[in-house]
């Protein structure tokens, strides 16, 4: 049995539950304070680190009686952020270890608040907790802090998920889910769940054994110049229509990336333009927020139509080469446009959505009216 001081997230108790996998009520925990430390947020992350100031003090949570299945959970937990246990003595006199970065390894902001920091990344951060624990004994902990910006971004989706009210009168019923177990987590995830749902009679499915394609949310925009009449798409190789055995493995599509943690869907297909076809977009009008495949995949698309600038020198080649992307971009008139949606030449479902939406916007935009705003 051993006692942790905790300064940092792992004082927000609903994180700690989801670590330690049990409830609060079962934790011996109390207040104290590490006096000589202090606590500063971190130019890398959402997360606090510490270290020693005789002028400052940490406030927390002293948790004693931690279990070794406890111990191994916080450190690989905590493993993956860089962190190892040091002795300290509390003010109570209490002895602890707490968890302190190696030196030099994050870069020091301002000093942390944990309501500041519940608030903002407290949904967001126990998604992403979940998701780490739940490779516990399928990855190392250097592993899980390899794909950490990836496990973020999905959670960062689920967080805005839960955020999301429709209007819709579809059927709520229950759902039981037994089991989720990670079958695969890199630059995307695959879970397999075990789950039970209430049917439409009342009574409960049988268990269903499923598969689940975890994505982080995306955003897509379609840049059209309503002076010229033309729009500008992006090609490059893409792995569904390869590993489909597709001939078409280059796909012309609007301009597409994946939403990273912290930032909103408009700001992420400003980002997306300069990177993939270093273009400048104005005004934003939203399209549409759908699931592209909602049985088999938690991807979740932001889809816009955007006013630019598109003279003829604009199209050519994009992409950042430290994400390995190749990109080269097209201008298109509207009339080819609709030509690549009629003769069913647009392949990919949200340049399909944007064109036929661009279509039904166009006038209103070329009368110089502009987009109603996302």
């Amino acid at each position: 049995m051993k006692n942790l001081f905790f300064y940092g997230t792992l004082r927000h108790i609903p994180l700690l539950e989801i670590v330690l996998g049990r409830a609060a009520d079962t934790i011996d925990l109390t207040r104290d304070v590490l006096d000589g430390y202090r606590v500063t947020g971190v130019a890398e992350g959402p997360f606090p680190t510490i270290f020693t100031d005789e002028t400052a003090q940490a406030n927390g949570l002293l948790v004693k009686g931690l279990t070794q299945d406890d111990l191994a959970r916080l450190d690989y937990y905590e493993g993956g952020f860089d962190y190892d246990l040091v002795p300290v003595t509390l003010q109570s006199g209490a002895q602890a270890q707490v968890y302190m970065s190696q030196p030099g390894r994050w870069t020091p902001t301002r000093d942390w608040a944990l309501e500041e920091w519940i608030t903002a990344h407290g949904v967001m951060n126990n998604f992403a907790a979940a998701e780490v624990m739940r490779l516990m004994g399928h990855k190392t902990r250097d592993e899980v802090g390899a794909i950490l910006p990836r496990i973020r971004d999905r959670a960062s989706a689920k967080a805005r998920a839960a955020q999301t009210s429709r209007a819709q009168p579809t059927f709520q019923g229950k759902v039981d889910i037994a089991q989720i177990t990670p079958a695969y987590a890199s630059f995307f995830a695959m879970d397999e769940v075990l789950l039970r749902h209430e049917r439409y009679d009342g009574s409960m499915s049988e268990t269903l054994d499923r598969a689940v394609l975890i994505s982080s949310d995306a955003a897509i925009v379609l840049p059209y110049d309503p002076v010229r009449d033309r729009v500008l798409l992006v090609e490059q190789v893409r792995m569904g229509p390869l590993l489909r055995g597709d001939p078409d493995r280059w796909q012309l599509e609007p301009i597409a990336g994946l939403i990273d943690a912290g930032e909103d869907p408009e700001t992420s297909a400003r980002r997306e333009a300069v990177e993939e076809a270093g273009i400048t977009l104005q005004s934003l009008e939203k399209i549409a927020e759908v699931y592209p495949s909602p049985g088999n995949s938690t991807g979740y698309y932001y889809i816009y139509l955007a006013i630019a600038d598109l003279p003829d020198d604009v199209a050519g080649a994009g992409g950042l080469e430290d994400e390995g992307e190749d990109i080269r971009s097209h201008l298109f008139s509207f009339e080819a446009l609709m030509d690549l949606v009629d003769t069913q030449s647009a392949a990919n479902a949200p340049l399909v959505i944007a064109a036929l939406s661009l279509a039904r916007r166009r006038s209103r935009l070329r009368s110089g009216q502009g987009p109603v705003r996302a």
